[in-house]
């Protein structure tokens, strides 16, 4: 899967409540999840170099949150 970076920063930063809400009654943390969404950011969304228990939470948690976000559209092209 390819992260789009800016929709996952964008989770991160103005979307806490979407990670509170998934995660609410799962026995994690918030901070878990935004934490293995940091990491993703600083290491380009490279999530080979997940631990085992980062995956899971990556699957668990985050993935389906960024699949649910539209793609976004561009208003306008850049030269």
């Amino acid at each position: 899967m390819d992260i789009d970076l800016d929709v996952l920063s964008h989770l991160l930063k103005k979307r806490t409540d979407e990670i509170e809400a998934i995660v609410a009654g799962t026995g994690y943390l918030p901070r878990t999840v935004i934490g293995v969404g940091t990491f993703l950011l600083d290491h380009d969304g490279n999530v080979d170099l997940l631990t085992g228990k980062q995956q899971v939470t990556f699957e668990r948690f985050l993935k389906p949150l960024l699949e649910r976000t539209p793609p976004r559209e561009t208003s306008s092209e850049e030269d």
